[in-house]
């Protein structure tokens, strides 16, 4: 279900030992939607990659978030998810 406030954060998601980053709009409660207008989420090889995907759609600030499947396969009800703000126009 995506958020009716509309506060979308352009983000870029990164899970351990993957080489894919997935880059979308994330609202508060956490549902992932893509930047372009079929919804879809982008998925590339490299944070470079990413990065220059989100500045080409003008994007000057956007969340990068590291998750880690190691809670989830412990059976941790709360994922350990590291997130950092970054500034696209540097």
């Amino acid at each position: 279900m995506i958020s009716t406030n509309n506060v979308m954060t352009p983000t870029i998601i990164s899970m351990a030992d993957s080489p894919h980053y997935l880059v979308g709009l994330v609202d508060e409660n956490n549902n992932v939607t893509g930047l372009n207008r079929l919804n879809n989420v982008e998925v590339f090889n490299s944070l470079v990659e990413a990065k220059h995907y989100l500045r080409k759609h003008h994007v000057e600030t956007a969340t990068i978030e590291y998750q880690t499947a190691y809670d989830e396969m412990c059976g941790s009800c709360s994922p350990s998810v590291i997130k950092q703000k970054v500034n696209l126009l540097s």
